[in-house]
């Protein structure tokens, strides 16, 4: 099973949180900043990162390390 981390809006900014975890790991003036942020993290530990738009609904995924056949290009 691989680690998902997710950026979440949190407060006035955004936040990265590890799927099942209730506290945030790390919060960031703008999504883009979590974003970086918890990619490394999913990088480190070969895990997916769960991007969310301010409403909550999932923008875009990205997993790092567990594709059994990753795309081409």
């Amino acid at each position: 099973m691989s680690k998902r981390i997710h950026v979440v809006p949190h407060g006035s900014g955004w936040a990265t949180r590890s799927e099942g975890a209730s506290r945030v790991g790390g919060t960031h003036r703008t999504q883009s900043e979590a974003a970086e942020a918890a990619r490394n993290q999913a990088i480190r530990q070969r895990g997916e990162v769960v991007i969310h738009r301010p409403d909550g609904r999932i923008r875009d995924s990205n997993s790092y390390g567990n594709d059994p056949f990753p795309p081409k290009g």
